[in-house]
């Protein structure tokens, strides 16, 4: 059975303060986006082996038992015993470290198909639980529609956002940036006005009002990254940010428009979308 793994991008990212257990408590509205791994999860003929894990596509500097869908599967067979030994195959096309939330969205799919293929009737609500357990924002990729997102990325309100007739030109440098270092870079506070209000008003709006809090410091940090996100505006962006902690940016065109990818250097991952 094969399920594929969405990546997601931030609408407006603010830091709003450190938590007790070292986290931070955000604001943000995750969007889900059509660039997808693929993973494959059949049963074992090994029942020796819990869990035999390969992968192929863009490489991933971590061991199996690192990798977050082998988490996911051991996460619930510590949860329901009788789950069988299974091969994941995990097909990585979703650039890493790019604020796109692959990695994530690839432990949630694993407990979705895990659920499906062995039928575990494990409710949303179930699985969104199990789902934190590997990461704040794995929960979002179980709902996968547009939330509102607080507390530490795990508290999701489903959002009415509509962009039909738009899409958007994902572009990534392959700069990887260490997300722990991002949070060091940013003094958290209150915003005088939430993202939740500012994501209802126009997009038209949104680049005089909707902000990261990470893209300051990671442009001063990364200058490269600017002429991505001024050349995204030079070709008719109507709002054009970066996602997460980066090193991804996006542009929100009208569908009709034209957007040239022979501006982009050749290595660069650059892909248009459309807005789901």
């Amino acid at each position: 059975m094969v399920l594929f793994p969405n990546c997601k991008i931030n609408l407006g990212l603010h830091i709003t303060g450190k938590r007790n257990d070292g986290f931070h408590n955000l604001q943000t509205v995750f969007y889900p986006l059509n660039i997808t791994d693929a993973l494959e999860i059949i049963p074992n003929p090994n029942p020796g082996d819990e869990v035999d894990f390969s992968i192929s596509g863009i490489s991933i500097d971590s061991t199996a038992q690192n990798n977050i869908c082998v988490k996911a599967y051991l996460l619930l067979k510590k949860k329901i015993p009788q789950l069988p030994a299974v091969k994941i195959h995990l097909l990585k096309a979703i650039p890493t470290g790019a604020g796109l939330g692959g990695g994530s969205a690839d432990g949630a799919y694993t407990l979705l198909l895990l659920n499906k293929k062995f039928n575990l009737n494990l409710s949303n609500n179930q699985l969104v639980n199990y789902a934190l357990e590997l990461g704040s924002d794995c929960p979002f990729f179980i709902i996968g529609k547009a939330c509102f997102a607080e507390g530490r990325g795990e508290l999701l309100t489903e959002i009415s956002l509509s962009l039909s007739g738009f899409k958007f030109c994902i572009v990534n440098p392959h700069i990887h940036i260490n997300t722990g270092w991002a949070f060091t870079q940013i003094k958290p506070a209150i915003p005088v006005e939430s993202i939740h209000s500012f994501i209802q008003q126009p997009i038209e709006t949104w680049k005089s009002k909707l902000k990261n809090d990470f893209e300051q410091p990671v442009l001063a940090h990364y200058p490269q990254l600017g002429p991505i996100k001024e050349e995204l505006y030079k070709q008719g962006a109507i709002y054009a940010a970066m996602s997460g902690s980066g090193s991804t940016f996006f542009g929100i065109f009208h569908q009709h428009q034209i957007i040239s990818t022979g501006h982009w250097p050749k290595n660069y991952f650059v892909k248009e979308v459309p807005a789901t």
